[in-house]
């Protein structure tokens, strides 16, 4: 009788031990799948950039040589390019919450959702039976990403 228990409870410490080690390998596996979203999503912003980038700088130097030609004076023609670029960056400097904030964290958001709803739809958890809505609304109120107002209200701390 005392083996039985001896051995009983050795087999259920070696399936807690294999259980422990293929949830460390599970979670290290959903870590690196979200690293990797996350990094493809900074190296695309990034590529997109440093396109935007050249594209301005050369823009720029086609005015600057364009303007030079049409006034004889390749000085004057590159100081209005450079005056371009300060209203550029006066412009982006004023607008930069509706250029470039609302847009990149609207995008972020709606990342952030999806993969929770993705979480949600691969768990077995009773929320996410068919049939089951405990509060009465529709469904498609979780998958809600935030208007412009809100996020702009939240980031003002």
């Amino acid at each position: 009788m005392e083996e039985n228990f001896g051995n009983y409870f050795n087999q259920t410490g070696k399936v807690a031990r294999e259980y422990l080690e293929t949830r460390l390998d599970l979670l290290k596996l959903q870590a690196a799948g979200k690293l990797s979203k996350a990094l493809g999503l900074f190296f695309s912003l990034t590529m997109a950039f440093l396109l935007f980038f050249f594209v301005i700088v050369f823009l720029g130097m086609v005015v600057g040589f364009w303007i030079g030609e049409m006034t004889g004076s390749f000085t004057i023609g590159f100081a209005c390019a450079a005056g371009l670029f300060v209203l550029l960056f006066v412009v982006i400097l004023l607008f930069r919450r509706q250029l470039i904030q609302r847009p990149l964290t609207r995008l972020l958001l709606t990342e952030l959702v999806e993969e929770i709803s993705e979480a949600d739809e691969q768990s077995g958890h009773i929320h996410n039976q068919p049939g089951h809505n405990p509060s009465g609304r529709d469904q498609d109120t979780y998958r809600h990403v935030p208007n412009e107002e809100a996020t702009e209200n939240t980031s003002k701390g």
